[in-house]
C-alpha cells in the first residue's frame, strides 16, 4: 500500500487528524501530507503513503490555487471567523469595479506579513505561541507572489474570489489586506484549496469515500508525472548516488526503461545532474 491519496479536507479537522484517520484506515505509521490547511479550511490535501513519503518534498507545489471569501466590516486578532473581533464598522457603497481594482493590485510580487496566529517560528517559539501569552514579537514579512487573483461574486460585504499564490502566501492576510485597501476592517471566512500542484479537488476524495472504500492512490510515478525525465537503460549509476552528464536544468525525474521514477535529480550548473533524493 504505497502512493498518494488525494483527501478534500472537510472543515473542523487539522491536516494532522487527517493523516491519523489515514494512519488508522490503512494501518500504517508512515503517512504524511504536503501543505498544511488551517482548521476551518476545507479543500485538496495531498496525503503521502509509505514509501510515497519519501517524494513528499517533490509535491511540496510552489503554487496553489484557493477559493476565498472576504467579510468586510469586522477584524479579528487571527485574521479568520473564529477570532476575537478587534474592530467593526459598518460597509457603505462599493462597486464591483472597485473590488476588481483593489484585487488586481496584488498581482505580482509583494511583501506580506503573516498573521500572528500562525505556525511559522521565531527564536524556536511558534507565532501563535506568543499570541497566546500575550507576548510581542517582530514578524518580518516575506516575499510572495500572486499569479493571478479573480473576482467570483460581490455583495454588500462579502467578497468571493480565487487565487493562484506563492507557497508560503498566507490568504488570511491577504484578505486583511485587501479589506484595508478598501478602508474596512475585515476577515477570511471561508478558505478551500481547489489546486495543488497537479492536483485538483475534483480528484479528492472525501473522508467518507475513505471509510466506504471508494478511493483509489496515484502512484509516485503519476504522481511525478509533470517533471521531465531522463530514461535509462542502466540504472546502475542512480543507486550509486552518481551524478549524469545532462544539460537539463532545474529538478528532473530519472526512470528506468519502464518508466518507474527511481531518483529526483538536479542540475548542478556545470553541465550535470546530482542525486537529490532516491525514491525506489
Amino acid at each position: 500500500m504505497d502512493g498518494i491519496l488525494l483527501i478534500n479536507k472537510p472543515a473542523g479537522y487539522t491536516s494532522h487528524d487527517i493523516v491519523g484517520i489515514v494512519r488508522k484506515k490503512l494501518h500504517t505509521k508512515k503517512v504524511g501530507h504536503c501543505g498544511t490547511l488551517d482548521p476551518d479550511a476545507t479543500g485538496v490535501l495531498v496525503v503521502c503513503v509509505n514509501k510515497a513519503t519519501k517524494a513528499i518534498q517533490f509535491l511540496m507545489s510552489d503554487s496553489k490555487i484557493y477559493r476565498a471569501t472576504l467579510s468586510l466590516g469586522k477584524s479579528t486578532d487571527t485574521y479568520d471567523a473564529s477570532g476575537k473581533v478587534l474592530e467593526e464598522k459598518e460597509v457603505g457603497e462599493i462597486s464591483k469595479e472597485q473590488v476588481e481594482g483593489v484585487l488586481n493590485s496584488f498581482l505580482g510580487h509583494s511583501k506580506q506579513k503573516p498573521p500572528i496566529y500562525s505556525a511559522i517560528k521565531v527564536n524556536g517559539k511558534k507565532l501563535y505561541e506568543y499570541a497566546r501569552n500575550g507576548e510581542e514579537v517582530e514578524i518580518k514579512e516575506r516575499d510572495i507572489e500572486i499569479m493571478m487573483i479573480q473576482l467570483i461574486s460581490f455583495d454588500k460585504n462579502e467578497i468571493v474570489f480565487d487565487v493562484k499564490c506563492s507557497k508560503g502566501t498566507y490568504i488570511r492576510s491577504l484578505c486583511v489586506d485587501i479589506a484595508k485597501k478598501l478602508g474596512y476592517p475585515g476577515h477570511m471566512s471561508h478558505l478551500t484549496r481547489i489546486v495543488s500542484g497537479d492536483f485538483s479537488l475534483e480528484k479528492c476524495y472525501t473522508l467518507e469515500d475513505l471509510q466506504q472504500d471508494r478511493y483509489k492512490l496515484l502512484s509516485v510515478d503519476e504522481a511525478l508525472d509533470s517533471y521531465p525525465k531522463i530514461i535509462l537503460k542502466d540504472p546502475t549509476v542512480v543507486y550509486h548516488g552518481k551524478m549524469i552528464k545532462s544539460d537539463l536544468t532545474g529538478q528532473v525525474a530519472i526512470c528506468d526503461v519502464n518508466k518507474h521514477v527511481l531518483a529526483i535529480y538536479e542540475s548542478n550548473g556545470e553541465g550535470y545532474l546530482k542525486n537529490v533524493r532516491g525514491l525506489w
